[in-house]
This record gives structure tokens, C-alpha cells and sequence, in this order.
């Protein structure tokens, strides 16, 4: 496939959700392709690898529906969780250049890879940093700072808010990316949701475009501060898989 083809699959899939991008954006998102495929070769970032798949399955899925929250007259600040190969993060950074952004992963190798696509289409205010989350939420420096956590990380929704809400200033939204029925794991995850000073504000369902894959974003508003001093340290590290490979 030529470039120009697959420089008009990507205008014609963001068209699909309504999002018409700058030619210098569709060539990001191209160059940050080939950069995945090719480091994909030498370590483990993704399973989806056909260009029109990692259009629908990563690209797309990391921007859809994000529109909502997104104010361009404002200064936005989000820190993606456990982004693995940069997912959702760097597809919300190429689309909405005006947000500042943080990608927290725990495993340095993917940092580097990261920091290498960063580097290479030329972004602006946005690092890869190396931690686990329960140790970047205690520090000062991320702690309550954020209006935005995002992860498509794979864990339960309960575990996955006591990573994330440390880091959502009150005011501000974790938002999960979640695959499949998520109804029972939602109910279950609301007690803590509370302790952790925030409640669901929203759970959107939909089909992700060109898939049969039934996709969810939940919505968690922060309404309190925490009070970390009553935090009990986590036993599980959360694995920064970059998204649910069963899609």
C-alpha cells in the first residue's frame, strides 16, 4: 500500500468520527506507524499490526468520543496511565496539539520508544516518564495536578481508579477506556470510586466504528481531595499493558 492510500484511510476513519485533521496530522500519525511496526519487530508494543487495523483498533479508538471533554480556549492538562506503546495518549496529543500531556509507563524500554516517536514528529508539551503508577501518585510533583487521567490499561475498574484518581485534581476526570460488559464491574467499583473522593458521572457504550468490538468509556469525577494519609499501600503493580489484545 503507498502512502498516499494510507494517508486517505486515515482522513476517511477520522472523517468517520466527525474529526477533520491538518495534513501534517494524518503524516504523524503515519510516521508514528511505521516507527510501532518497526520497533514492534525488536520488543512486544502491540498484537495489531495490519495498517487498517491499528487505524480503527488504536488510533481511532484513543480519540473517540474525547471531543466532549475538550475546550480549546482552556489550558488542559491529562496524564495517560499505563500507555504502553503511547495508547491513548499520543493519538490525543496528534489530534489536540493544545493539551499537555504526561505518559506513565513502567517499563523503561517503552519510555525510550516513546520518547523516540516524541522526538521524532516533533511534539510539544508532552514527556514519557518512567514509574508505577501507585509510586508517581504519592508524589507531589503529579499528585492532584491533572484535569485529565486516561487508561486503556488492563486491569479492574476499581484497582484501575485507585491508581488513577490520585492524580485527578478535584474538578477533574479519570476516564477508563474499557472493552466489553463492564455493568457488573462498574457496580462493584463504585465503593471505592467514593473513598477515593469521586463518583461516575457518565458510562458511554458504543461500537467502535468499522469493528464489531462493543467498546465503553466511563467518566469518574473527582469531587473531593483524598486524603492520602489514609491510603492503604497497593500489593499489585499495575501492568502497563497498552490495550486489551482480545479486541
Amino acid at each position: 500500500m503507498d502512502k498516499e492510500k494510507k494517508l486517505q484511510l486515515l482522513e476517511e476513519a477520522f472523517a468517520e468520527i466527525h474529526l477533520r485533521l491538518e495534513s501534517y496530522q494524518y503524516e504523524q500519525f503515519l510516521q508514528y506507524y511505521e516507527m510501532l511496526i518497526e520497533k514492534n519487530k525488536v520488543m512486544n508494543l502491540t498484537s495489531i499490526t495490519e495498517f487498517e487495523e491499528v487505524i480503527h483498533k488504536h488510533f481511532v479508538d484513543s480519540v473517540v468520543n474525547f471531543e466532549k471533554i475538550v475546550d480549546n480556549s482552556k489550558k488542559i492538562s491529562l496524564i495517560d496511565v499505563g500507555t504502553g506503546a503511547g495508547f491513548p495518549g499520543i493519538p490525543i496529543k496528534i489530534v489536540y496539539p493544545f493539551i499537555k500531556i504526561v505518559l506513565l509507563d513502567s517499563l523503561n524500554k517503552r519510555v525510550k520508544f516513546l520518547q523516540e516517536v516524541i522526538e521524532s514528529l516533533e511534539l510539544q508539551d508532552i514527556i514519557a516518564i518512567h514509574s508505577r503508577a501507585e509510586d508517581a501518585g504519592r508524589n507531589v510533583q503529579y499528585r492532584e495536578t491533572f484535569d485529565y487521567c486516561v487508561s486503556r490499561a488492563v486491569a479492574n475498574l476499581a484497582t484501575l481508579s485507585e491508581y488513577c484518581l490520585p492524580f485527578v485534581k478535584v474538578g477533574g476526570c479519570f476516564i477508563s477506556y474499557k472493552a466489553g460488559a463492564v455493568e457488573e464491574e462498574l457496580e462493584q467499583s463504585k465503593k471505592a470510586i467514593q473513598l477515593l473522593g469521586a463518583e461516575v458521572e457518565e458510562k458511554k457504550d458504543f461500537i467502535l466504528p468499522n469493528t464489531d468490538i462493543h467498546r465503553s468509556m466511563i467518566y469518574i469525577r473527582k469531587v473531593k481531595l483524598q486524603d492520602f494519609s489514609k491510603n492503604k499501600d497497593t500489593e499489585k503493580i499495575l501492568e502497563s499493558k497498552n490495550v486489551s489484545e482480545d479486541l
